[in-house]
Formats: structure tokens, sequence, C-alpha cells
């Protein structure tokens, strides 16, 4: 596997070589001064160019970077990713046989005016022109867990008790794969904001939890942690009727918590009304002509 200083070489080699491309700058994980360094992070490059088209019409410069086990263009994909135009960008995502993955950005000089300041983790790597103003040292700042307002903190409550009957309506149906759904893409992801939010308040709301709350286990009490584990259960009806009420259960906990540390107000009201309708759900049988 090429180490990093092979591959700044390389990627910073080609860019000095190449007279269209006249900046390049990197922003992601390996600027991070808080992300865990290891053999799997991307080099997540943008290359500040003249042409963007000079650089998608012929692909064959892609080669200089290495074997390619699998591509990605996501501006020109067929699922509904958001693109952004061609003539500000185009992106190239490469995983090589060795390991090593760079995502590269082509952005026109325009486009790149906009995104160079628009986060806290870019790092100037190669600058032709001086294109750009001196900036400081990359920071997590703009992925800290954001402090809430009142009517965020009533919306997640709500969404999170509001789907949570779609779950047991599922269950009861037999139709597990529309309860795991729910509960993966609705319920869980509303119990994760609000241990962020906890994060947040243990920490005055000065770090980052990652993408997808990949190091919210930092910052939350080990119970808690354990109890949010149990909520990932196996596709079996029992299992995620536990893995439900063991949500509720933490939810309704870390929102008393975040709403007495922030002075919101939370509507216990919702909470005891729905699930009981759970309890009641999960006790009817197959027959039933009511819920209750």
């Amino acid at each position: 596997m090429r180490n990093e200083q092979e591959m700044y070489g390389l990627i910073l080699g080609f860019a000095r070589k190449n007279p269209l491309i006249r900046a390049v700058y990197m922003n992601g994980s390996r600027t991070n001064p808080q992300a865990k360094r290891d053999i799997f992070q991307d080099y997540d490059i943008v290359y500040v160019v003249e042409s963007v088209s000079s650089f998608v019409d012929d692909k064959s410069w892609l080669t200089v970077f290495g074997d390619v086990a699998v591509m990605q263009e996501p501006d020109a994909t067929a699922l509904p990713y958001e693109t952004t135009k061609r003539e500000d960008g185009y992106a190239y995502l490469m995983q090589f046989e060795d390991g090593n993955r760079i995502d590269l950005t082509i952005q026109s000089i325009p486009a790149a005016r906009i995104n160079y300041l628009a986060d806290s983790l870019t790092l100037p790597l190669l600058d032709k022109d001086d294109l750009f103003p001196e900036i400081p040292g990359p920071t997590d700042k703009d992925y800290w867990v954001r402090k809430p307002e009142a009517a965020h903190f009533a919306s997640c409550c709500n969404e999170f008790w509001w789907v949570s009957p779609y779950i047991a309506k599922g269950l009861w149906r037999k139709e597990i794969l529309f309860a795991i759904d729910h509960l993966n893409t609705c319920v869980r992801p509303m119990l994760l904001m609000m241990l962020s939010w906890e994060a947040g308040i243990r920490t005055g709301f000065s770090v980052s939890v990652g993408k997808c709350g990949k190091y919210l286990d930092q910052y939350l009490p080990h119970e808690t942690w354990t109890r949010f584990l149990f909520t990932y259960p196996t596709a079996d009806a029992s299992a995620v009727w536990d893995a439900l009420f063991v949500a509720g259960s933490l939810f309704r906990e870390t929102a008393l918590f975040v709403g007495n540390s922030l002075g919101f107000c939370y509507d216990a009201n919702e909470d005891r009304r729905t699930t009981l309708l759970l309890e009641d759900i999960r006790k009817l049988p197959r027959d039933a002509a009511g819920i209750r």
C-alpha cells in the first residue's frame, strides 16, 4: 500500500505539471486534527482548474493515480444524487487496488472561490496564482454539534413518537421490512439527534460526533451507549419490538435531560399516549377487529 508521502507526491506532482490545474486544496478527515489516523482515511482532494470539461471529456489521465478497483462518478450517475453543474465541477471517487482512496473533485475557479471558504477543514496544498486568501488552520468547528432551538427539539420529539406506531403496525402485519425500515430511517435518526444534543451539552457544544454518530460513544455514559446499540436488532419481530421499546425509553430519558438542560418543555402526554398505543398493538391478536 502506497504511504501518505507517496500519495501526496503523486497528487501534487501531477498538479504541478499540468498547466490547466491552478490550485489544489484538501478537506475531510486528513485535515481534521481531531480525527484518528488510520489506513482507511480518504484523500479528499480538489483540483482548481481553468476548464472542467478538459478533465471530463477525456478520462485517460486518471490512470496516473494507479490501478482502480472501483470508481464512481456521482455527477454522472442515474441515481438521485445532488450534483453540481458540469461547468462548475465534476467528481471522481476512486478506490484503488492497494487500499488507498482518492475523492477527487475537479472544480472551476469561480466555484472554488466560493467553496474554498465554505469548509473549516480546508487545507491549501498548492496555489500557482495566489487565487485564495490566507485562512486559519483546519478545524472541525463547522461539524460541531449545534445547540438546538426549542422548535428543533419539539420537532425531533414529535417525529420520533409519530413514526413509532408505523413500526408497530408493520410488525402486527408481519411486514418486517416495513417495520425495520421505519426504525432505521425515521425513529433511530431522531434518537441519534437527541443523543447528539446530550453529547453537545456534556461538552459545551464543542465537539463533532462524526458522520453517522461514529464518535458518539466517546461523549456518552457507557450504559447509554450500550442501550443505543440494542436498538439495532436482527430481522426478527420480537427483537424489533424490544428494540422499539428500548429506543422509546432511551429517547424519553435523553429528551428529559436535554429539555431540562436547555429549558425546553417535553411533551410527556404525547409520549405516554403513544407508548400505551404501542403496548396495545404488541398484545393485539392477529384476528382483532379493533385496537382497543
